[in-house]
């Protein structure tokens, strides 16, 4: 009786679990820190895009540049690319064999297009009949990975578009096909994207759910916000990206919105300039120019390059999603495969200096990047050298604590001199760099980091016309700030920062942070400029508003040589606007005048989405180009009164379109261009 009592306690828990474990009923409570843990601790993830787009290899029509995108690039019929389908067939996809390399990079984790935005889908799903079941492979790709990720140690992830040019329910239609959209229901499609999600997660269980394909006019921020809510339902501790959702900001990846959802940023082929403290990220990055395999595509990034973007981004706080595009019979490149290789080679010496490490403390190194990783009663600094220093000293400015002892990682029993100078810390390293890459020296210090940070000089600009303001910052533990302005090093004695500081003529202003009347932080430098105003042009009788030229673009950037362009519609404009409706694949061109009141430096703030210029009298003064979604650029020209000559130039390829261009004066905030100022 005892053993049946057992027997059935303990097949009800059992069925409970199963239960919570699809549906979660009652799901257990989980913070955000105890879901992000995992990831931060990771830092390094391979990506995987591969799928149909294979099989062309990114050639079409004899045009070789195609990628995963190759349908919507290369204007393919739908019926046409589904002839792709019967011949999908990767007899040499080893499961065991991807998740062993990526374990064997160090890569923490492995994130698979289960659909990208062809709509076709590498798992057998029982919504569609687009999907791996229905080719001469007949394999779950997806099952058959998850199950290598586990004996491999490295965390299953998926990547799921929620574009899909394949559903006939998906709207917006491309713009350039003939299938009617007559009939179509976004709504519908919609609870076909979330039956597919839930069978992704509760069939393969995805340590995080990567979205994409979010930006077009349907996708809307409760759609986002209800996408996510199943997420979290289904698997409360899974991780779900951004782009979930709706408010990211071009390719820099991170939201815009305090409204928005989603557990991390998704920075896109570029690295942050700067770490941003409280906030999770990651870039994904390729290792040549596609993400789906190309191939004549040979422009792989050295292993320098690869390491030296993971360290960069660890050393920022950042995880670093590397993509590799296989072939279509279900091999890595070998490009790829010789790289995993080296970056492995490096990171099973090297791997503690980036796994479960933290941003660097310091704003900057003049040698390289730092990790940290912060312990009960000392700290490990982790110290990149890049660049070996002919000093042999790796100077740590602004380190307060208590050095205890340094050493390289690759051999830890050799210790390396400490010396403590001048308001830093400085290792003495051998003649030369043990590896070519990147030098590891581990720094151990007393406690939790103490860095006095340099001060910062604040100017609206470093140069002015009749004279300007500067403030001194500083930021972390109460210190004493001293300056000159005569371009010698601050001293005790130098005067105290306070109050903004009038600047009336050229000079260098330097600034320094001391405690107890010793220095404690690097110097702060910025030099000052007084300048002579541009003289204003002289010009016939003009007329209001601007001249406008209107040209059909496919730009992804601004033609240096406009000259030959042909414009299909010439107009005047009372100002630099967009006119409604708004348009893609256009470019617009603003020429004329603009009158300043008074001689002084103005400052200019041009917003766009896509890319934009302004020039004053032929010199670039902002420079917003490129494809983003709305974003602002500054700059400042010194112009006398009178008349200038102004150009604008902006394109949209798709999606939204935005254009603006505001001015300000010494000490007075930006306003809209005034019409009246403006003249052709």
């Amino acid at each position: 009786m005892k053993k049946l009592l057992i027997a059935l306690c303990l097949s009800f828990v059992a069925a409970c679990e199963a239960t919570s474990s699809v549906h979660h009923a009652f799901p257990v409570p989980i913070s955000q820190d105890e879901r992000m843990a995992w990831w931060r601790d990771a830092r390094f993830g391979m990506f995987i895009h591969w799928g149909l787009y294979a099989i062309p290899a990114g050639e079409w029509n004899g045009q070789k540049d195609y990628g995963e995108w190759i349908r919507e690039n290369a204007k393919i019929p739908v019926d046409v690319y589904e002839k792709f389908q019967p011949q999908f067939n990767p007899t040499k996809f080893d499961a065991d064999a991807w998740a062993q390399m990526a374990a064997d990079a160090g890569m923490k984790y492995l994130v698979i297009t289960s659909k990208h935005h062809d709509g076709f889908c590498l798992f057998d799903s029982k919504q569609t009949e687009w999907d791996v079941m229905n080719t001469p492979f007949a394999r779950d790709v997806l099952k058959e990975l998850s199950a290598a990720c586990a004996r491999h140690g490295v965390r299953f992830c998926t990547y799921h578009s929620i574009m899909d040019w394949h559903h006939p329910d998906y709207l917006p239609r491309r713009t350039w096909e003939d299938r009617p959209a007559t009939g179509a229901s976004f709504d519908r499609y919609a609870k076909y994207l979330h039956a597919q999600v839930a069978e992704v997660i509760e069939q393969y269980h995805p340590a995080v759910m990567w979205f994409d394909g979010e930006w077009e006019s349907t996708w809307s921020h409760p759609r986002g916000q209800a996408l996510f809510q199943l997420c979290r339902k289904l698997a409360p501790a899974m991780l779900v990206n951004n782009r979930v959702d709706v408010y990211r900001g071009g390719m820099n990846g991170f939201s815009d919105s305090d409204q928005a959802v989603g557990d991390f940023a998704t920075p896109e082929q570029e690295i942050p300039a700067t770490g941003m403290p409280g906030v999770d990220w990651e870039s994904c990055m390729t290792m040549n120019d596609h993400w789906g395999f190309n191939r004549v595509d040979q422009d792989f990034k050295s292993t320098t390059e690869l390491l030296r973007n993971l360290i960069d981004i660890a050393s920022k706080g950042g995880n670093y999603l590397l993509n590799v595009g296989p072939r279509a019979d279900g091999t890595f490149p070998p490009e790829s495969v010789k790289r995993l290789a080296q970056v492995g080679a490096w990171m099973k010496v090297n791997g503690a200096s980036i796994h479960g490490t933290t941003a660097s403390v310091f704003e900057s190194l003049d040698f390289g990047r730092c990790t940290v990783r912060v312990g009960a009663r000392k700290t490990k600094l982790f110290l990149h050298v890049f660049d070996w220093p002919a000093s042999r000293e790796l100077v740590l400015p602004g380190l307060g604590n208590k050095a205890k002892r340094a050493y390289p990682l690759a051999d830890p029993k050799k210790d390396l001199k400490i010396v403590v100078a001048d308001g830093s810390v400085r290792v003495r390293v051998p003649e030369e760099a043990s590896d070519p890459i990147a030098t590891v020296i581990v720094l151990e210090i007393d406690g939790a980091p103490v860095v006095y940070s340099t001060p910062k000089i604040r100017a609206e600009s470093s140069e002015f016309v009749t004279g300007t303001e500067a403030t001194i910052e500083s930021t972390g533990a109460p210190t004493d700030v001293r300056y000159t302005l005569d371009g010698t090093e601050p001293v005790r004695g130098s005067k105290r920062a306070g109050s903004p500081i009038a600047i009336l003529e050229s000079c260098t202003l330097k600034a320094r942070v001391f405690r107890e009347g010793k220095p404690v932080s690097a110097t702060a430098e910025r030099r000052f400029e007084k300048v002579e105003p541009a003289p204003a042009v002289e010009a016939a009788t003009t007329e209001s508003g601007l001249a406008v030229e209107r040209f059909a673009a496919e730009w992804s950037a601004i033609p240096e040589d406009r000259s030959s362009l042909v414009a299909t519609r010439a107009y005047v404009a009372p100002n630099i606007a967009l006119l409604e409706p708004r348009e893609e694949h256009v470019a617009l061109r603003f020429h004329g005048f603009v009158d300043v009141p008074e001689s002084e430096l103005y400052r200019f703030a041009l917003a766009s989405d896509d890319g934009s210029k302004l020039w004053i009298d032929g010199v670039l003064v902002v420079d917003n180009d490129g494809l983003h979604s709305a974003a602002e650029k500054q700059g400042a020209r010194a112009l006398a009164a009178g008349r200038h000559v102004l150009e604008v130039v902006w394109f949209n390829r798709t999606g939204g379109a935005e254009l603006s261009v505001r001015w300000a004066r010494p000490k007075s905030p930006f306003e809209a261009l005034p019409d009246a100022a403006l003249s052709h």
